[in-house]
């Protein structure tokens, strides 16, 4: 079996070709707890697999995404922005493509060899400053999801995030995406402001269970947040996470989000044949 392994800003993936359906759909989740423990196997946040699209549905092809834990996400930014390069390098679409997901379509585009953009899922089912309470101390907590399903996001800010301990920051995290007011659960992700339009940002994520170097629908999240409550202009902010920078850019219609892009760096890291006997 041929994959890939691509990061986006630190946000690593295993990338893996079923276009011809040589393997059962039922296999991906046990797939990606194999393949995706650090240490054991290959190792990374996420399994993508590229599939034929759903038919009727006018996409070049069909992504779909699985945790490290083996649970089915709906989408992920950085996944798509790495799969959008898969998807050019391999010849499956052009500079200008459009996947399906889980949470509907995701239209990416190549920027330069490393450089890509998408078009992020519309946000909904908004809720902003919710009061939350963890160990004693209240945390107002805005709620957005991008797409339908939709992928369930906490925004939460935080001051001196950069030093805030981070054994506490993990079970601020753990406990967040597990509140009872998010039946889907969330990724949680946590900001601070440190310059006009630039914003520092940790995610702990659902699924990965664990902080990850980034994520793009969080990123996305957080900037449609602050550009909805008038703390950044929405044009070109600039997210530093963990493993590198990503850029934001919000168009609105009104008090709506009509556009949501997520720009950043992608990286193949390999190319091979997986191996692991514990398939």
């Amino acid at each position: 079996m041929k994959f890939w392994k691509m990061n986006g800003a630190g946000n690593d993936f295993i990338i893996i070709n079923n276009m011809e359906g040589k393997i059962s759909s039922e296999k991906f989740s046990h797939m990606a707890t194999i393949l995706c423990e650090r240490h054991l196997s290959i190792g990374a946040d996420g399994l993508m697999v590229v599939e034929k699209t759903t038919e009727g549905t006018d996409a070049d092809y069909r992504m779909i995404f699985y945790n490290s834990d083996g649970s089915m996400g709906e989408m992920c930014g950085n996944g798509a922005r790495c799969i959008c390069r898969y998807g050019y390098e391999n010849g499956l679409a052009g500079e200008t493509q459009r996947v399906e997901t889980t949470a509907g379509i995701v239209i990416g585009e190549r920027i330069d060899k490393r450089l890509y953009r998408i078009r992020l899922n519309d946000p909904c089912n908004l809720r902003f400053d919710e009061p939350i309470e963890v160990d004693g101390r209240i945390y107002r907590c805005s709620y957005v999801e991008l797409g339908s399903p939709g992928i369930p996001h906490c925004v939460v800010p935080i001051e001196a995030l950069l030093d805030y301990p981070q054994a506490d920051l993990f079970k601020v995290g753990r406990t967040l995406r597990n509140y009872e007011g998010y039946p889907k659960g969330a990724n949680v992700n946590f900001y601070e402001i440190a310059a006009p339009d630039c914003i520092v940002e940790k995610t702990y994520e659902r699924g990965v269970e664990d902080f990850t170097y980034a994520c793009g629908t969080g990123t996305g999240s957080v900037v449609a947040i602050l550009t909805l409550q008038g703390k950044v202009s929405g044009r070109n902010v600039r997210v530093d996470v963990p493993g590198g920078k990503l850029y934001i850019d919000v168009d609105m219609e009104g008090k709506k989000v009509k556009n949501l892009y997520l720009t950043g760096p992608t990286n193949i890291v390999a190319k091979g044949e997986i191996t692991d006997e514990e398939l």
